[in-house]
């Protein structure tokens, strides 16, 4: 069973700002991978096919695929996980999600739609508020 991450992107405004920072991030790094304390215990379900969903002003709006998980230790010899994610962020369908902290897994099937699949509704999420787009669609109007 593939497993997904759920992370919060705080200080992020939009999908196109991360979009950026992770440009700038792989330039200078030459490696894209998200810096965390802990190591997913269920490594093994998550580099099975799964994403990190990416958290952007309370919706999920954008995921990264998963392609690594390397253990390491951090500046202060503590020990530390890189999550290696896949450069292209897909869009998906606004999901709204409170705030938490850390990390949280997230199964498949409470995973948002990825909107290539649906164009239109891609369309249509751009130009709406976010909430009223995330209430049409609750709706079953988009």
């Amino acid at each position: 069973m593939t497993l997904h991450i759920l992370k919060l992107s705080v200080g992020v405004e939009d999908v196109d700002h991360l979009a950026q920072i992770q440009k700038a991030r792989l330039k200078r790094e030459g490696v894209l991978a998200h810096i965390t304390r802990n190591t997913p215990r269920k490594a093994d379900e998550i580099l099975d096919g799964g994403s990190i969903y990416w958290v952007i002003k309370r919706f999920i709006r954008v995921r990264q695929r998963l392609v690594g998980i390397e253990r390491g230790v951090n500046s202060e010899g503590k020990p530390s996980c890189a999550l290696v994610l896949d450069p292209t962020l897909v869009t998906t369908e606004l999901k709204e999600f409170r705030a938490f902290q850390g990390w949280r897994y997230f199964k498949e099937e409470d995973a948002p739609v990825d909107l290539i699949k649906r164009t239109r509704a891609a369309e249509i999420q751009k130009t709406l508020p976010d909430e009223m787009a995330a209430e049409l669609r609750s709706l079953g109007l988009i």
